[in-house]
């Protein structure tokens, strides 16, 4: 989820990360089909939509609407006809959904060939204020650049109660778009009161009596015109109040609370009637073992407590309250296994799963700043045939670890290590693995994806382990995976997706608590801040809780080095901090850093969101350097054509050398001036890989590209701050063009080793550039201390140079780009350390070439 990454990361949740379904063209309406317009003929059955769209520059071509049933995932909707007005999509309701009629539907004008959208905001409709014409067509008119839905081309709002909020347990808020003169409060069919109002948009209604948390309110208005509308009443407003806290945030230990003797289960449900615990022998498939009514105590907190040892059964919730009367089987959202497909969560004794000789690792001490991470997804490693491991540890967390294997060019006879081997003889000292919990996917029909769709936040995924059937069995294999990198001194990173959920809707935190896990919008649809359709509340005391909980976990259970936000932006800076000062008590040395940007428009405010503005609000926590990297390469969101200080060969912007100098010293921009909140990078799994994204420039000779890539991490990996790189890069991975490979094959994702043989002396590069950032203490400098490190343009921007001195000598580093002419540099009596081209003398007249660094130092 970064200005230009706002949009990427619509693309990457809603077209890619993060969702169920995404946002691609397939399954999208073919804008030739008139099969499915319906207001040209009588269709009252099956009613229609037409969508009027007026836009100042007549482009319809270029334009659609991206369109969901509220709560659910959406489409695109071509436009396929036109009116006097504008553009026109007509649609039945029933091929956009079974449900839009009832629930609603949201609109977003957008492009057909991305996520430009002419108004940022969501169009929510509630075809309550709406009315159908003769034919059961719905006509909807919006404007370019206009929030407003009008009902017709006179421009009349339809008379809507937009908003309707409990603001504290006796008191309701309600907001209308045109004035109203009264307004009923009902819960369920029962009148509580009923007030007069000034002809007003907004009011205050006092409730005699305190509501009763869970039961169902609504409210209705009566406009002057003798209309009426109404609209259920949120408790999303109250539930941040203290009030709410006071009466309802429990401190204390939730899930299944596991000893030999006893399992105590505890869930936080304030507005359920009740809870029954399930008891099953398997975590998929066979008969109940039994049910028992759950006891409802203080803070809204259900418990109930069985006798003998447990460990290893599979339990869930059934849970009935007003939203959900029939009662919904859930997952405990603190459940820390779970059987196939995470249906089922794991009563887990915890010391069945240490393999032999985990009470001896500890955590490893290092300098954030003195890290180089190898951003990699679990499968990529071992995917390949030619990984040439065993053929059944393929993909898996075991794979991931064994020993032993290599890969041979046919032609050349080059035999160079694979998997574990590889990353060991690179030299890194992190691992980020992307996201490792458990996903809303099959375990069993694996297919690739990256995994940011979230499903059990305390459960690793199955699809990584040699039994997905057995609970012990995912715990147990990344344990191995955990010990095996940090007997390397390796630390595992794990990138952490609670921005958001798969699904909102009928998730465990949904029917637990209605409202009250997901931000919502005025009108009371789903807030969309991450583009997956829904995003968490981490500002509500119990997210944050569980947040912080669930973290704490991960990094006590299983010895972890740090964590990765994805879409930190989306949490708000009270959580963030907090999650530092927890986590730091359990490691004093865990590495926290995240994408400072949301993937959309979010509800929570901009002063309380973890982005880059606000980044001197927190504490313990680094930042992802976005503007480096599209200084050096115009990655994320630019236009495939757009080239930077790497890329241009016949020009420099200076801006983009401010910015470079500036992520060398650690700085991302003018706000974030502490190398302990900058992270380095120029790629990571979203978009191109460094290969891909030179060559979408339009660079084609085979020869530059390399040479272009290794400058690029050159100039990463002799900076200040964390230093990240993208797995294979030190090889010149290719996905061949993918630039959103979220679910495409193996194929296109996997670590192809054969281009490691290929490309020896680029990987030789990168061992030499990782050890000198690991091992070079002016690379990990404080922020008081970066007086002693100075990098400077020279040669009108063509070259960046570093100067430093340490342990008695002084180092001269040159990076230069492709615009670089006639440029000699002073290095008489130096010793070389690196030189990316190859055959520089070292004289007080060094030549420099095109996309060179050197690395060299002079005793003294």
């Amino acid at each position: 989820m970064k200005k230009r990454w706002i949009a990427l990361a619509l693309l990457i949740c809603m077209l890619l990360t993060a969702c169920a379904s995404g946002p691609d063209t397939t399954g999208a309406t073919d804008p030739t089909d008139t099969s499915s317009t319906g207001n040209n003929q009588e269709n009252t059955e099956n009613p229609s939509i037409t969508i009027h769209y007026q836009r100042e520059d007549d482009d319809y071509e270029n334009w659609c609407f991206w369109i969901w049933v509220t709560g659910g995932n959406g489409q695109i909707y071509y436009i396929n006809g036109s009116d006097s007005f504008g553009g026109t999509a007509t649609y039945l309701l029933s091929d956009i959904g079974a449900d839009a009629l009832t629930k609603g539907i949201g609109i977003i004008p957008r492009r057909t060939d991305g996520w430009t959208k002419d108004c940022n905001v969501d169009r929510m409709i509630d075809f309550n204020d709406y009315k159908a014409d003769e034919y059961g067509c719905y006509h909807l008119y919006l404007i370019q650049g206009d929030e407003n839905v009008y009902m017709d081309n006179t421009f009349t709002v339809a008379p809507t109660l937009t908003n309707a909020n409990f603001t504290s347990m006796t008191q309701v808020n309600l907001t209308a778009n045109t004035p109203f003169t009264k307004a009923t409060i009902y819960q369920g069919e029962t009148a509580l009161c009923e007030e007069d109002v000034e002809s007003k948009k907004n009011a205050t209604i006092d409730l005699s009596e305190q509501i009763v948390l869970g039961n169902d309110y609504y409210a209705e208005i009566l406009f002057a015109d003798g209309t009426t509308s109404k609209k259920s009443i949120s408790y999303s407003k109250l539930y941040s109040t203290d009030e709410f806290n006071e009466l309802y945030y429990y401190d204390g230990e939730l899930g299944a609370i596991y000893s030999a003797e006893q399992t105590e289960f505890k869930v936080w449900s304030p507005v359920s009637s009740s809870i029954v615990l399930n008891i099953y022998e398997k975590g998929n498939g066979g008969e109940k073992l039994a049910s028992y009514d759950m006891v409802r105590g203080e803070k809204g907190v259900f418990s109930y407590t069985l006798e003998g040892d447990l460990a290893g059964k599979y339990y869930t919730y059934t849970v009935t309250n007003s939203t959900y009367p029939n009662g919904a089987e859930i997952v405990d959202p603190y459940a820390k296994s779970a059987g196939l497909n995470g249906i089922r969560g794991m009563i887990v004794d915890f010391s069945k799963t240490d393999p032999e000789g985990w009470d001896d690792v500890t955590a490893l001490t290092y300098d954030r700043k003195e890290l180089v991470v190898w951003e990699t997804h679990v499968a990529d490693v071992t995917s390949s045939d030619t990984w040439g491991g065993t053929a059944a540890l393929s993909k898996t967390f075991l794979g991931m670890i064994e020993s032993g294997t290599y890969y041979t060019d046919p032609e050349s006879g080059t035999s160079v290590t694979t998997g574990f081997d590889h990353i060991k003889e690179l030299g890194v000292n992190a691992v980020q693995l992307i996201p490792i919990f458990d996903q809303a996917n099959s375990e069993t029909d694996v297919s690739f994806n990256w995994g940011y769709n979230p499903l059990n936040y305390n459960v690793l995924e199955g699809a990584y382990s040699t039994n997905a059937e057995d609970g012990y069995t995912r715990i147990n294999e990344f344990k191995q995976l955990v010990q095996a990198f940090n007997e390397e001194g390796i630390i595992i990173i794990m990138d952490v997706v609670y921005n958001h959920v798969s699904s909102a809707t009928g998730s465990n935190f949904d029917v637990l608590m209605p409202g009250y896990y997901f931000r919502y919008t005025s009108d009371g649809s789903l807030s969309n801040g991450s583009g997956c359709g829904n995003e968490l509340a981490s500002e509500n005391s119990m997210v944050r809780k569980f947040i912080i909980d669930s973290v704490c976990f991960w990094a006590e259970e299983y010895k972890l080095g740090g964590f990765r936000f994805d879409l930190m932006g989306l949490h708000d800076i009270e959580t963030m901090n907090q999650v530092a000062a927890a986590l730091q008590e359990i490691n004093p040395n865990i590495v926290i850093y995240g994408e400072p940007w949301t993937g959309g428009t979010s509800t929570l405010s901009s002063s309380q969101q973890s982005i880059q503005a606000n980044a001197t609000q927190l504490e313990g926590v680094g930042q992802f350097n976005d503007q480096m990297r599209d200084a050096l390469i115009k990655g994320g969101l630019n236009s495939a054509a757009a080239k930077g200080w790497i890329t241009n060969s016949s020009s420099v912007n200076s801006l983009d050398v401010q910015n470079i100098i500036r992520g060398l010293m650690g700085k991302t921009n003018s706000v974030i001036t502490d190398p302990n909140q900058t992270v380095n990078y120029v790629t990571c799994h979203d978009n191109y890989t460094l290969y891909d994204r030179i060559k979408a420039a339009g660079i084609t000779d085979e020869d530059t590209i390399e040479k272009m890539a290794l400058l690029a991490n050159a100039v990463v990996l002799t900076s200040n701050g964390t230093s990240f790189i993208l797995a294979g890069e030190e090889f010149l991975r290719t996905k061949g063009g993918d630039d959103n490979s979220y679910e495409s094959s193996y194929e296109v994702n996997e670590l192809n080793y054969a281009l490691k043989a290929q490309h020896m002396e680029l990987f030789e590069a990168y061992q030499k550039l990782i050890a000198f950032k690991i091992e070079t203490a002016s690379l990990h400098l404080e922020k008081d201390e970066m007086s002693a490190y100075t990098a400077e343009s020279i040669a009108n921007g063509s070259a960046i140079q570093i100067t430093f001195t340490e342990d008695g000598k002084t180092y001269k580093i040159i990076h230069a780009n492709g615009t670089v002419a006639d440029l000699t540099v002073d290095f008489a009596g130096y010793t070389l350390v690196l030189d990316t081209i190859g055959g520089a003398e070292l004289t007080a007249e060094t030549v420099i070439s095109p996309y060179q660094t050197i690395i060299a130092y002079i005793e003294g």
